[in-house]
């Protein structure tokens, strides 16, 4: 009876349970919201806006205010903020009260348009790389309308958060989200003509992005008893217990109840905030995981996972769950990765990079998919320094990431259309229609049909072309999606740019239309084919071969951001209005700062462990070794081999400790900022994997009564 009962009950309870496609997009300020807090005059006006087809005027403002205001309170929310990403690297907001007195000083729900479209938090503490001095405090917020406001629920309130750009008192960026919309307004402005020789009906093209989210989920009483975890966000020292991920039982299993409670919640969480979620598994490494959504427009989709990152660390909490988003934060198994999907989009609905059927859908897709390979191949060092971090450094190159020589996989069938437009320049036959193939199966003949896509996958290439998308595997668990995305958009825009003038050359000689684009892609595919590599990313041989074809291997975020100041770049992102040489400087030294300030914290905190948690209980143990041996009536090998080992190991971390001590000074002394960066780069990293190398052989032999620390078998496969 009772078994009958808890059945029931349980029915019941999935029963009651709500379904996404009622809950989503509830807390967001979105077409339907606006349809019925907004006057139908005013909502056809900021549709329009939103599209870029008129400006956001100071009446409109004011009558979405008051409508946004009513809903926002409505909803329970009592504040609102300007939802912003400075380059600090988290989100940012200054919550305002919608409580004002009016002139017979009685109180009021006030929010004007004024209050909507500009706010001005104190700029002096965020970085800006040289753009503003600490005197000068003054920056603006300002609302991007093509992102929608939503609420955000947290420590029992409700706030009205606005997305919004962060700009300087002069004027320049000093955010991401400034750049990734120039990007996709450049990318419109340069690539709707050549969008236009195929699809005359689109009216605008913006970018499209769908982003894999990776992610360690540990116990949150691992995760306190860890300083490194705590002030890093990775293990500095741990040592790889015998079973960890060889044997790729975790990949695709089943998710451990409390990691499903966990993802259902965020789940719940994301749906109402309109985020689109659709995937949910465990990941390759133990205590692994990964969501991932559908495809939005670039700006609204990088808005979702800022705001996702946010709620994983909120939602974990609920659970006694810590969420790690840094790219590597435990030696010696996968790291994690954000695989970013990208494509271009029309607003008549179609996909620029799907294959097309008929002649001419054919020739528009072969044209924009040259034409990315082109532009990664001209500005392959500027598509590396987007992807560079220094916990993204850790990760590249090993582990299932990507390798930091970015090169493009295409697949074999394409590979040979790439051959066959390499040759010779083809005719008009060369667009004929050819038979979609299948995947043959000696199987039940009840197995459907497979039908084989364009391409494989390859999960060792950096940007790959995935049937209708290209993936960029290499950006980082903890990154901001907004500054790759920022530079595929814009060398995307340029090389559109540099198309459509050869193009028009060629008309304008007489050439139709088919053959003249035809003869460039010919062209661009024999200066762009050394960036094209289909096979294994991770061989030595292709280290080899990818200098031979002039492809850089950088190793490290000091000299992969180089490549953002030269003189090339800088008249990349001026041409296309994307950014100034001062706004590209400026975060060429943010970065710097950032990537110094980053090694320092980290390698202070492994100094500071292993001095108060690693060297203490080592020293106790050679003690109670050299008791053992004075205790015994005659000499033990066994024991005295034990008692050296372990001498050893506490004499060589000492060294390699006050080595590291003697680089980070050297490092701190340095006035040079790009030679500071350096310096950790190539000596500070160096000199902490020596001092981890002994404090893991320490663990490793340690009296585990003595050992402070948690180890890795107790944070990765306990919970």
């Amino acid at each position: 009876m009772s078994e009958l009962t808890s059945l029931m009950e349980m029915e019941s309870m999935l029963d009651s349970v709500e379904k996404p496609s009622e809950i989503f997009g509830e807390l967001v300020f979105n077409e339907e919201a606006q349809r019925q807090y907004l006057p139908d005059a005013v909502f056809e006006k900021l549709q329009e806006a939103i599209r870029g087809q008129r400006p956001i005027t100071e009446d409109i403002a004011d009558a979405v205010a008051a409508g946004m205001k009513a809903w926002a309170i409505d909803m329970g929310a009592t504040h609102y903020t300007h939802w912003f990403q400075p380059l600090a690297g988290t989100i940012a907001q200054k919550h305002d009260s919608f409580l004002a007195l009016n002139k017979e000083g009685k109180p009021i729900e006030k929010f004007s348009g004024k209050a909507l479209v500009q706010q001005e938090p104190d700029a002096s503490s965020f970085p800006s790389g040289g753009i503003r001095s600490t005197f000068e405090a003054r920056g603006y917020t300002a609302w991007d309308p093509s992102s929608p406001a939503f609420i955000m629920e947290t420590g029992g309130t409700r706030t009205l958060c606005i997305p919004a750009i962060f700009v300087s008192y002069t004027g320049e960026a000093l955010d991401y989200k400034t750049p990734l919309i120039r990007s996709i307004h450049a990318l419109n402005k340069y690539g709707l003509p050549v969008v236009k020789l195929f699809f005359p009906e689109a009216t605008r093209i913006f970018s499209t992005m769908g982003w894999e989210q990776e992610y360690f989920l540990i116990d949150e009483q691992w995760y306190e008893a860890r300083p490194d975890l705590i002030l890093t966000g990775r293990t500095l020292v741990g040592a790889l217990p015998p079973k960890n991920q060889q044997l790729e039982d975790h990949y695709f299993a089943s998710i451990p109840d409390r990691v499903l409670a966990f993802m259902a919640d965020l789940e719940y969480e994301a749906y109402r905030l309109g985020i689109p979620l659709h995937t949910r598994h465990n990941e390759v490494a133990p205590s692994q995981y990964e969501c991932a959504p559908w495809f939005e427009e670039a700006n609204i989709s990088n808005d979702h996972n800022q705001l996702l990152m946010d709620l994983m660390d909120r939602v974990a909490r609920r659970h006694g769950l810590r969420v790690l988003l840094h790219e590597k934060p435990f030696a010696g198994i996968n790291g994690s990765g954000k695989h970013m999907n990208w494509s271009i989009g029309t607003d008549s609905g179609r996909n620029l990079l799907a294959p097309g059927k008929t002649p001419e859908t054919k020739l528009a897709f072969l044209t924009f998919f040259v034409n990315v390979i082109k532009a990664i191949n001209d500005w392959n060092d500027l598509v590396r320094a987007s992807i560079a971090s220094d916990s993204n450094d850790l990760r590249l190159g090993g582990h299932e990431a990507p390798p930091a020589i970015i090169s493009v996989y295409i697949g074999d069938h394409l590979q040979k259309v790439i051959d066959r437009l390499e040759q010779s320049v083809p005719d008009e036959r060369f667009l004929t229609e050819e038979e979609e193939a299948e995947l043959k199966m000696f199987i039940h003949e009840t197995i459907p049909t497979i039908f084989l896509d364009n391409t494989d996958r390859n999960r060792t290439s950096p940007f790959a072309f995935t049937g209708n998308k290209f993936e960029l595997r290499a950006v980082g668990a903890s990154m901001n999606c907004a500054q790759p995305a920022t530079v595929l958009n814009t060398i995307m825009a340029y090389q559109l740019k540099q198309f459509y003038e050869d193009y028009q050359a060629l008309v304008d000689k007489g050439a139709k239309k088919e053959l003249a684009i035809l003869e460039i892609l010919h062209k661009y595919v024999k200066e762009s084919k050394r960036v094209i590599f289909n096979g294994d990313n991770y061989s030595e041989d292709w280290v080899r071969e990818a200098e031979r074809r002039g492809l850089n291997n950088i190793p490290d975020t000091p000299t992969a951001i180089k490549a953002y100041v030269t003189d090339e770049a800088i008249k990349l992102f001026e041409e296309t209005g994307v950014s100034s040489r001062r706004e590209v400087e400026a975060r060429y030294n943010v970065r710097l700062e950032k990537y110094a300030q980053r090694i320092h914290i980290e390698a202070m905190t492994l100094i500071e462990m292993a001095n108060q948690q690693i060297l203490p209980p080592a020293i106790q143990s050679l003690s109670e070794l050299a008791a053992t041996l004075n205790s015994l009536p005659t000499e033990n090998a066994a024991v005295r081999k034990r008692y050296e080992k372990l001498s050893e190991l506490v004499e060589r971390l000492n060294s390699a400790l006050e080595q590291l001590q003697e680089k980070v000074e050297k490092a701190e002394q340095e006035g040079d900022l790009p030679k500071q960066a350096e310096l950790y780069a190539k000596e500070v990293r160096p000199a902490m994997e020596e001092v981890r190398k002994y404090a893991d052989e320490l663990e490793r032999i340690m009296d585990d009564r003595l050992w402070q620390l948690p180890h890795y078998r107790e944070i990765l496969f306990i919970k």
